[in-house]
């Protein structure tokens, strides 16, 4: 059995003892300090309610800090004003598919079992890894107690879910003997190598490794199993595609059409080709499907039909070019396979 190099619920439970004993020297008056923050309190009063140390979720949130930075980057996210070939360079580039092909060598027989037991294919879920933190090379810097904190009472347009969020973090670490002041994640409180928010790490990490832990910062194998957890928990269909290629039949993208939609497939192909958009090959006429059309610099369009699949990846990122750029690392992954094998 490999060592547990994570701190145990012991171990925390006497380190924050340890800080309990010594809170007054300590910033016991930080920002979200209970004993001065409304919301704070009301927090640990909600979370003690359900059976959490009271003690230990004060001596947390006592050590949280707002973050500025934090509020800003999430207020401006860049992808809002990005094309479809700016947002692509950013993401598909020849070291990132090699370092997938590297990640899907090294971990050959995790990968193997995430697709029989999940059904959900290995340069997908190397691509997911790939595209959140470059295969865990980056999993964030941010301690994620301050960014749930400053999101959660800091930043009324999201305040309800970051809340939910920081209560799903706190419960989390509580019940695995995890540290939250050690933490780090994005500056949204995304966390480990796929970047899951507290909420998702609750309901799909699995134990791939079966080690006893749930680790999805420092064990892959892990990490590899929730994210093919995940998909299968979102409706990912085996076998099925996630993209058709398309094309205008008429002169001009026609302008009645709702393009880009990170939702379930909401377009009949067959009323799609009535308005000139039409399929390279030939599928069913009454399938509904998402309408894309990705944007370059010249001021042309690339048309292609989102399937099911397509739509479960916005389930991980609610963006059709987070969804396109995993689906085409995915692809130039397991063509980079085939071409090794």
């Amino acid at each position: 059995m490999k060592p547990d190099r994570r701190p145990s619920g012991k171990k925390w439970r006497w380190a924050m003892a340890m800080l309990l004993a010594v809170s007054p020297l300590v910033n016991a008056a930080g920002e979200y300090a209970p004993s001065t923050n409304d919301q704070a309190r009301a927090m640990v009063d909600r979370l003690a309610a359900s059976g959490l140390d009271r003690r230990e979720l004060t001596a947390a949130l006592d050590q949280a800090s707002r973050q500025q930075k934090i509020i800003d980057a999430i207020s401006k996210p860049a992808e809002r004003h990005l094309r479809w070939d700016q947002y692509r360079n950013i993401f598909i580039k020849p070291e990132r598919v090699a370092g997938g092909v590297k990640f899907i060598r090294d971990h050959r027989d995790a990968m193997v079992r995430a697709e029989q037991e999940y059904g959900v294919p290995r340069e997908i879920i190397a691509a997911i890894i790939g595209v959140e933190t470059w295969y865990g090379g980056n999993t964030g810097s941010y301690r994620v107690i301050d960014a749930l904190t400053t999101l959660a009472f800091d930043y009324p347009p999201r305040s309800d879910f970051f809340s939910r969020e920081l209560a799903s973090f706190l419960t989390l670490t509580s019940e695995q003997g995890l540290d939250p002041l050690e933490l780090k994640g994005s500056y949204a409180g995304a966390m480990g190598l796929p970047q899951f928010m507290p909420s998702s790490y609750q309901a799909y990490a699995v134990d791939f490794n079966h080690d006893g832990i749930k680790d999805l910062w420092k064990e892959p194998v892990d990490a590899i199993g929730s994210v093919a957890n995940y998909f299968a928990e979102h409706g990912w269909r085996p076998g099925r595609p996630l993209t058709v290629a398309a094309h205008l039949d008429v002169s001009e993208k026609p302008g009645n059409i709702d393009f880009n939609q990170a939702r379930a497939p909401y377009m009949r192909v067959a009323d799609l080709q009535k308005q000139g958009v039409v399929a390279d090959i030939a599928i069913p006429e009454d399938e509904e499907v998402i309408p894309l059309a990705l944007d370059h610099a010249d001021g042309h369009n690339d048309y292609l039909f989102g399937l099911h699949n397509f739509y479960v990846i916005t389930r991980y990122n609610h963006s059709h070019l987070y969804a396109m750029a995993v689906t085409t690392l995915a692809e130039q992954i397991q063509a980079a396979l085939q071409r090794e094998s």
